[in-house]
């Protein structure tokens, strides 16, 4: 029986975690994808240590949110994620399979949670009786040390399957500098490079486009990541104050 305390913020915990795990799964950005994940570990995390799990709850804030998902966040804007890379089919015909799979998987499930009976629960204070953490050892290293073996295995498995997908094979020697500089001269296209990207020292030149010599910002000089995130900074925020200093100025010499 759980109180009404419990019973009010696990209502109120419920629906914010089920809207982030949505976002998790339908969002196209990655970043956003992560920020999901953090919403859902937090709350998960307080509901754990409001029915007295309090090792759990703190590893889920800690490890998961801490450590796991801010170095996938690290990873993310480290190397950047291109909007049309989500858009490419590697493998012919997976999307259907990935879809017939999950459906299978959804019905294995509900089929195993609809024939399942949980006996009563015991307290709280009973399971806590020599300790959350010495409980929670007992479970994962006792009972169900299979299961938990079996999951690193998954993981494992996992990790090595992303890091397989995520691998591409250079087909052509990568170019060099000479080689570009050659390439530029013979296309006749941006001959003295590309324009470098910022215009203020005021900020961080690198998501702030160039001005070429009419004023108007190049879209050349910043990276298509930084495009595709649409996480640029315009330079009209800095050329206003500049603009109006300069006005004064001019006013104060004319007095």
């Amino acid at each position: 029986m759980t109180g009404t305390g419990e019973a009010v913020l696990f209502w109120i915990a419920a629906p914010i975690m089920v809207l982030a795990a949505l976002g998790l799964v339908f969002t196209k950005r990655a970043v956003y994808a992560a920020l999901c994940m953090v919403l859902t570990m937090i709350t998960l995390g307080i509901v754990y240590i409001t029915q007295g799990a309090e090792f759990l709850g703190l590893v889920h804030v800690f490890v998961y949110t801490g450590a796991v998902m801010m170095l996938f966040l690290f990873v993310v804007m480290l190397v950047g994620v291109d909007a049309s890379d989500s858009t490419i089919d590697a493998l012919k015909g997976q999307k259907w399979w990935g879809l017939a799979l999950g459906l299978g998987l959804a019905a294995l499930l509900i089929g195993s949670i609809a024939g399942t009976v949980f006996p009563p629960a015991p307290p709280i204070a009973q399971m806590n009786a020599e300790g959350n953490v010495t409980g929670l050892a007992y479970l994962i290293f006792g009972r169900y040390l299979g299961v938990f073996q079996l999951v690193a295995a998954l993981l494992i498995t996992a990790t090595l399957a992303a890091m397989v997908l995520a691998h591409r094979e250079r087909l052509l020697p990568k170019p060099a500098q000479r080689e570009w500089s050659q390439k530029r001269v013979r296309d006749n296209r941006h001959v003295a490079g590309l324009p470098a990207p910022g215009v203020y020292a005021r900020h961080n030149a690198v998501d702030t486009p160039a001005l070429l010599p009419d004023g108007t910002p190049s879209e050349l000089s910043i990276s298509r990541v930084l495009a595709s995130r649409q996480q640029l900074q315009r330079p009209d925020e800095y050329t206003h104050p500049d603009e109006e200093i300069a006005r004064e100025i001019e006013e104060g010499s004319h007095r």
